[in-house]
C-alpha cells in the first residue's frame, strides 16, 4: 500500500487512469539499472527517481569535467573531479529520500552484467560508447531482460525498446557489429561531433516516458526506431524486424 506521503507526492500521476494506484505500485516494486549518468542518464535518473521507481541502479566510472556541466544537468561546478555515479546517488536521494539508490562507479562490463541483470526489471542504455551499447544489447538477452537504448549527437537523437521476451528485433539487427564500427567507437560520440544539450533531454524524456510505461504494465512498442531531428523538431519512425543473420537476437 502507498503511504499518505507517497498518495501526496505521486498524486498528479496517480490520478491518470491509465497509472492509478497499481501503476504507481508496480513503480515503486520496480528495480532499473542505468548505464550512463551523462547528458541522459542524469534527466533519465530525474525523471525516474520523481516518479517513484523504488530501486534504482546508476552505473558510471567516468568522473565529473567542466565540459560536462552544459548538458549533465545533475551536476555543479562543486561536483568536478567527482565519480558521476556517486553524486548522483546522491543528489537524487535528495529529490526523493522514498526511494532506493545504489551507486556503481565502475564502467559496465560483462562481469556488472551478470552481478546485476538478473536482479533488475528494465536496463537503460543512457551510454556514449558503441561497444558499451554492444554489450548491454548482448547481455539483456543473455538474461531476458528488456532495455530501452538512447544515443544523440549533435541535433539528432534516437530512441528504441528492446524486449527480448516479445523477440524483438535488437540493437545489432540495427548496426551490425563490424571492424569498422569498433574502430569509430571513440571517433563518433559527443566529445567529437557536438551535441546540444535539449536533444538529450528530449530523447532522455522518451526514454523514461518508455521506462514508466513498461514499468506500470502500460503498452510499449518494439520494433521501433524513433529518430528526433533537432533541426526540424520533427520525430520519424521506421519499424524494424529481426534479421535472420543476428547473431545475438536469432541465435538458436
Amino acid at each position: 500500500m502507498l503511504t499518505a506521503q507517497e498518495h501526496i507526492r505521486y498524486g498528479r500521476q496517480i490520478m491518470l487512469s491509465q497509472i492509478g494506484v497499481q501503476g504507481q505500485l508496480a513503480l515503486q516494486r520496480a528495480k532499473v539499472l542505468i548505464v550512463g549518468m551523462g547528458g541522459l542518464g542524469c534527466p533519465v535518473s530525474l525523471y525516474l527517481a520523481s516518479a517513484g521507481v523504488g530501486n534504482l541502479v546508476l552505473c558510471d566510472g567516468d568522473e565529473i569535467e567542466a565540459s560536462n556541466l552544459q548538458r549533465q544537468v545533475l551536476y555543479t561546478p562543486d561536483d568536478i573531479g567527482e565519480n558521476k555515479a556517486e553524486v548522483a546517488a546522491q543528489k537524487l536521494a535528495q529529490q526523493n529520500p522514498l526511494i532506493e539508490i545504489e551507486a556503481v562507479d565502475e564502467m559496465f562490463d560483462s562481469e556488472l552484467a551478470e552481478s546485476y541483470l538478473p536482479e533488475v526489471d528494465l536496463v537503460i542504455d543512457c551510454t556514449d560508447s558503441l561497444s558499451a551499447r554492444y554489450l548491454l544489447n548482448q547481455a539483456c538477452y543473455d538474461f531476458n531482460v528488456p532495455l530501452v537504448i538512447g544515443a544523440a549527437t549533435g541535433f539528432d537523437g534516437q530512441t528504441m525498446m528492446i524486449d527480448p521476451r516479445q523477440s524483438s528485433a535488437c540493437y545489432q539487427c540495427l548496426f551490425p557489429a563490424s571492424s569498422s564500427s569498433n574502430t569509430a567507437d571513440n571517433n563518433q560520440n559527443c566529445q567529437t561531433l557536438g551535441i546540444l544539450g535539449p536533444v538529450l533531454a528530449i530523447v532522455a524524456g522518451m526514454q523514461s516516458l518508455t521506462a514508466i510505461k513498461y514499468l506500470a504494465n502500460l503498452p510499449v512498442n518494439v520494433n521501433q526506431l524513433q529518430l528526433f531531428d533537432g533541426l526540424s523538431q520533427q520525430w520519424q519512425q521506421f519499424t524494424l524486424a529481426p534479421q535472420a543473420s543476428c547473431p545475438v537476437c536469432q541465435k538458436q
